[in-house]
């Protein structure tokens, strides 16, 4: 190395320990002397090195130390520097000086040079391949101390080596990397950060070529993802990763689901020639690609090799096999193979409930009581046995909540073993997930009466039950039940129950749960007021809702940024959003995201928009709420009318690459539709949004719109579209039934239309309309009297495979009438059937309606009675006429006394059961 370069290299060092700060001014000078006599040192045998010393270090072998030692002092001194310039806050002046450096050593420009930093980096791109390739924080030599050893090992964990608690997110990193880079790209990347790639990255890398093969449809394609994959498991064997589960499981379900067996085959043996031990859960995956091709005759040949091993070394190979046939519901080798497999030497107590799991879907419950008799002569825990039944019981098709619990209790008397605590805790559980919260509650009140002891955190998970099912009345009853446990709730559990009371109304007993909470020495807190306070604002009681806040400050509990949301968010006028937003800033309450968001939406109640608006411009906002906030502003603007500000907004946020809010998004088809030339507009709002239940929103309100403009081609085209994404026949027809209503209830009615879009849906949708739609266009038939169209829509009926109804009848009728057709309409009329009273309404009143065009076919003494027996029916809601015989009446009062004393002996009872609690 030239002695300019040695100087420049030297200035450099002592610049960058300037700039991390790690040494004083007056150490420069001592620095440089050691500096140079090092860097004078360095011959031309270590650029010669330096190739050899990368291309290893990127095969992942250990570093060999063929350095000299002035050349190691050096490197350790550089990787120093470079690791103070890491933890420097400047980070344009720490790449450039990384960049000199580098350039120095490689022989590139001097310190001086005039070449800006990112031409000089576009220009040394070649000659910096080779350096990049090293980490940045190097191995170091045997001859460092072991001071040094540790400390060098302390940095590389705080930087790159992540915890258990950090998968996910590293998970998420090397996903992201590889769909915008790909896989080779990625290893590279990581290569030069300085972290070898482990497991964990390639599992996630070999992830990523499965999803993109999934999803492609083209074979070449598909088959590049397959290729990239096996590169990404070669490369584990190179670098002595053994294959495991986790990483050839999902490659090899992939290979079943598309039914590639020789690529299977080729992968079966390039795993079991890196893992052997791999070979008995490879044949779990052999057997369902087998089942999966439907080749029984391979089904066969390994369960009839299966049958014949039976020393231990073939059990585990037994247990996959079995596993196998499980998940596929191969009822008779399941239980062929069962007679010759030892179930109570399997590997795991997961494997064991697969199995009990697929005799429970079968309904094989001899068989299932024939193994546990045979685990219980083993010995088998009891604890165990009775998770075998719970599993059994859960997986019964088409069984309800209580045949379930029923099922339970029935084998565990029938086999005589006893329930353990955690089975009652575990049929709480699936009575919760199955939204059967009464009973679970009941589940409760037996564990009490036996003296099993239940937790906290079941009643927890109870309460959140009842709040999502909307069951609020059951939190007395909760509450009576935790107190009789003698549990003492904390003020998470009065939290739920008052938030429950409030959705009830029952203000009072909210209340009340507070004052028990000051009784029990617990403090009450800001989100139990709040709960309240929302159950106020919801019945639109400002007063009682103001109230809470004075109950606040008697409690001496602060306010927090939720409550002042609610107060804020509810204000009436400009004033009061003043004096709540100062009361705010006087306690020292934080600024939340949903403090902003309540401040725009008041300003926008109360016509103050330009305030709205720049709320959303404070420098103060996080990056990651500002797009929240727009979404709040747009949604704000379109809903008071401002449809040109909200679409400007729009645009503005679209052009800065953020996304809003799907609901935004729909809450913007939805203001638009009532409002003309906006279609163009509105069928760009639905390609923004990726949403697939917004999606199903928005597409609605969009395609109703195409039906009121008369835009059948992008009526037809929407409609196929959600067919391909929602796959809901009831949802598509629904929709169907929607467009024809809006064509009948149309100012103009065009029949045309409806008839085109009916003749579309059939033979370019591919979907037989339903009676609602064709009684629809009946309906647009009568109300335009177009006779033609009549004809046409009365024959849809049978090629729908629609029998002909008495209300199909009935519009007939009147669209004849309506038309001028009374031959035709006399003929109709004979199908109906004329003893139900209010038939013979309808016919009168529409012979009424269209008399010009008819005469009456029924008498005045008959359109009385007609009128006398509807008008009985209405009061009674279909009851007695008062002419009937009295023997009918009779009947009838002694039926309404025997409900009324019924009610009032369930009441009773009900009253007993509440003094018993």
């Amino acid at each position: 190395m030239s002695g300019s370069k040695a100087r420049s290299l030297s200035s450099l060092f002592c610049s960058g320990s300037r700039v991390a700060g790690s040494k004083p001014p007056s150490s420069a000078s001592t620095d440089n002397e050691t500096l140079k006599q090092a860097v004078s040192s360095l011959g031309t045998s270590s650029n010669s090195a330096s190739p050899n010393y990368s291309s290893k270090f990127s095969k992942g072998r250990p570093r060999t130390n063929k350095l000299s030692s002035s050349t190691e002092s050096t490197a350790h001194f550089a990787a120093e520097i470079l690791k103070l310039e890491a933890e420097s806050a400047l980070d344009y002046g720490r790449r450039h000086l990384s960049n000199q450096i580098s350039s120095i050593l490689c022989g590139g420009s001097s310190l001086h040079s005039n070449v800006s930093f990112d031409q000089d980096e576009a220009k040394r791109e070649n000659s910096l391949k080779g350096v990049l390739e090293i980490p940045w924080f190097p191995s170091p030599s045997i001859s460092i101390d072991s001071m040094h050893r540790k400390e060098i090992s302390r940095c590389r964990k705080q930087k790159w080596i992540y915890s258990t608690t950090q998968e996910r997110s590293l998970s998420k990193l090397v996903t992201m990397c590889a769909t915008k880079l790909g896989a080779d790209a990625t290893i590279k990347v990581f290569g030069k950060l300085g972290r070898e790639t482990g497991v964990k990255e390639y599992n996630a890398l070999i992830r990523v070529c499965i999803e993109n093969a999934r999803e492609t449809e083209g074979e070449e394609t598909r088959l590049q993802q397959i290729h990239k994959a096996y590169r990404l498991l070669e490369s584990m064997r190179e670098h002595g990763f053994l294959l495991q589960e986790e990483t050839y499981g999902p490659f090899l379900m992939f290979l079943i689901d598309l039914e590639m067996v020789q690529d299977f085959e080729f992968f079966r043996a390039f795993i079991i020639d890196n893992n052997p031990e791999s070979v008995a859960r490879l044949g779990y995956y052999e057997m369902l690609l087998w089942i999966r091709v439907d080749n029984d005759d391979k089904v066969r040949g390994l369960f009839d090799n299966m049958t014949v091993f039976h020393c231990n070394d073939h059990f585990s190979l037994k247990e996959n096999y079995l596993l196998a046939l499980c998940e596929s519901n191969r009822k008779d080798d399941i239980l062929q193979l069962l007679e010759i497999v030892d179930i109570s030497r399997f590997s795991s107590t997961e494997n064991i409930e697969k199995v009990f799991n697929s005799l429970g879907r079968l309904l094989l419950e001899p068989f299932a009581e024939k193994v546990i008799l045979a685990l219980k002569s083993h010995g088998t825990e009891s604890g165990k046995i009775t998770n075998m039944i719970y599993h059994y019981s859960i997986c019964m098709p088409n069984s309800t909540v209580e045949a379930v619990v029923s099922k339970i209790r029935n084998l565990h008397a029938k086999l005589e073993v006893s329930p353990s605590p955690e089975l009652s805790e575990k049929i709480i559980q699936f009575c919760i997930d199955s939204s059967e919260v009464h009973m679970a509650l009941d589940m409760v009140e037996d564990m009490c009466e036996t003296g099993l002891n239940i937790s906290l955190q079941t009643f927890h998970s109870i309460l959140h039950a009842c709040e999502d099912s909307c069951n609020y009345n059951l939190v007395h009853r909760i509450y009576s039940e935790i107190l009789r446990n003698k549990l003492k709730p904390n003020n998470e559990t009065f939290r739920i129950m008052v938030s429950l009371c409030t959705r009830m109304k029952d203000f009072e007993s909210a209340y009340g749960y507070i004052q028990d909470l000051k009784e029990m020495n617990l403090v009450p807190t800001a989100n139990m007021y709040n709960a309240i306070m929302a159950g106020y604002f919801r019945e639109k009681n400002m007063q009682s809702a103001l109230w809470v806040l004075k109950h606040m400050k008697d409690a001496d509990v602060n306010p927090d940024s939720q409550t002042f949301s609610y107060l804020i968010a509810n204000c009436d006028c400009e004033e009061d959003i003043v004096k709540y937003h100062e009361e705010l800033e006087r306690s020292g309450v934080q600024v939340t995201k949903h403090v902003l968001m309540s401040l725009i939406y008041a300003y926008a109640a109360c016509g103050q928009f330009d305030k709205a608006k720049q709320v959303v411009l404070s420098k103060d906002i996080p990056v990651k709420s500002l797009n929240e906030l727009k979404s709040v502003l747009v949604s704000s603007l379109a809903s008071r009318g401002r449809i040109s500000d909200a679409i400007a907004l729009f645009e503005e946020v679209k052009e800065a690459n953020c996304i809003l809010e799907p609901k935004t998004i729909v809450c913007l088809i939805e203001h638009l539709q009532e409002r003309e030339g906006y279609l163009k507009m509105m069928l760009q709002l639905l390609e923004d949004l990726n949403d697939p239940i917004y999606w199903t929103e928005g597409c609605w309100r969009v395609i109703l719109r195409c039906v009121q403009c008369k835009e059948l081609s992008m009526v037809v085209d929407l409609l196929k579209q959600f067919k391909e994404k929602i796959h809901d026949e009831i949802a598509l027809q629904v929709l169907f039934d929607e467009s024809f209503c809006v064509i009948a209830e149309a100012e103009a009615v065009d029949v045309q239309f409806g008839i085109d879009l009916l003749k579309a849906i059939k033979e370019k949708v591919g979907i037989e309309p339903s009676r609602k739609g064709l009684d629809f266009l009946l309906t647009a038939c009568a109300r335009a009297k177009d006779l033609n169209a009549c004809h046409l829509i009365w024959k849809e009926y049978p090629k729908a495979g629609l029998p002909y109804n008495i209300l199909s009848f009935l519009r007939m009728y009147q669209a004849l009438l309506a038309s001028g057709d009374q031959k035709a309409a006399e003929e109709i009329l004979k199908g109906v059937r004329k003893d139900d009273p209010h038939v013979r309404q309808v016919i009168i009143a529409c012979q009424k309606t269209f008399s010009n065009n008819t005469t009456t076919t029924i008498s005045k003494e008959e359109e009385e009675k007609n009128k006398e027996e509807a008008a009985c029916c209405e009061e009674g809601g279909g009851g007695i006429n008062p002419k009937f015989t009295k023997k009918k009446e009779a009947a009838s009062l002694r039926g309404n006394v025997m409900d009324t004393k019924k009610k009032k002996k369930k009441k009773k009872m009900k009253k007993k059961k509440e003094k018993v609690v």
